[in-house]
């Protein structure tokens, strides 16, 4: 079905208008990026091929060649989708081996953006190397944050399976109050404690909300 022939609230770029681009799946932003088909595919069919085929991880790096042999992806196209692709990994950090730099409070942020307008607590961690490389986000828990739900066992492991000696752990607020309860606090001098006995460092709690965040490096 053409894009025009589906209820306004449903095309793309509607939606996007409306509702904000967080708000759209991967197969409508590309179809965005996209913006027209080929015969009797509509540009949301052929997003939604290209990411039956590539990951969110593997499409950063996807070639010239690789789109140009995807049916309905002309120069103009590929072109559109390299430079948006090329961008993302620059305003990431991320380097040829597509690892992003985590130097700063903004450079974590960049990694937690789909974080903030949840409408409930997600609570979720990025564990980065020696060289400050992101080796792995973990989406850890989902409902209010607190020790019974936030358990220091959930956040370590995968430090210890990826080799990661920091951790930074973020969750959103959906009130849209970024200052940190008693909870928060909480939370975080446990997993403080609990990285300091396996020698894995927690460098700070990120509060996020849609338009603002606050961060917890230790106790009040």
């Amino acid at each position: 079905m053409k894009i025009k022939a589906l209820p306004a609230h449903e095309r793309p770029r509607e939606k996007l208008m409306e509702k904000g681009a967080e708000n759209l799946t991967d197969v409508e932003l590309l179809a965005i990026l996209l913006r027209t088909g080929r015969a009797g595919k509509s540009a949301l069919d052929i997003a939604e091929s290209i990411l039956t085929k590539y990951s969110k991880k593997r499409i950063l790096d996807i070639t010239l060649a690789d789109l140009r042999a995807i049916k309905g992806i002309d120069a103009g196209k590929a072109c559109t989708l390299l430079a948006a692709f090329e961008f993302t990994k620059r305003a990431t950090g991320a380097h040829k081996n597509g690892r992003p730099i985590i130097q700063s409070t903004e450079d974590a942020l960049a990694q937690l953006h789909d974080v903030r307008s949840h409408k409930k607590e997600h609570f979720v961690a990025l564990y980065l190397n020696a060289r400050n490389e992101l080796v792995h986000r973990e989406d850890i828990s989902v409902g209010t944050v607190n020790a019974s739900i936030v358990h220091p066992r959930d956040v370590f492991a995968p430090a210890l399976e990826h080799n990661a000696t920091v951790v930074i752990v973020a969750h959103n607020h959906p009130s849209g109050s970024p200052d940190p309860s008693p909870e928060d606090y909480d939370v975080t001098a446990r997993l403080k404690d609990a990285g300091k006995l396996i020698g894995v460092q927690l460098l700070y709690h990120l509060i996020l909300t849609k338009d603002g965040h606050a961060t917890i490096h230790q106790n009040p």
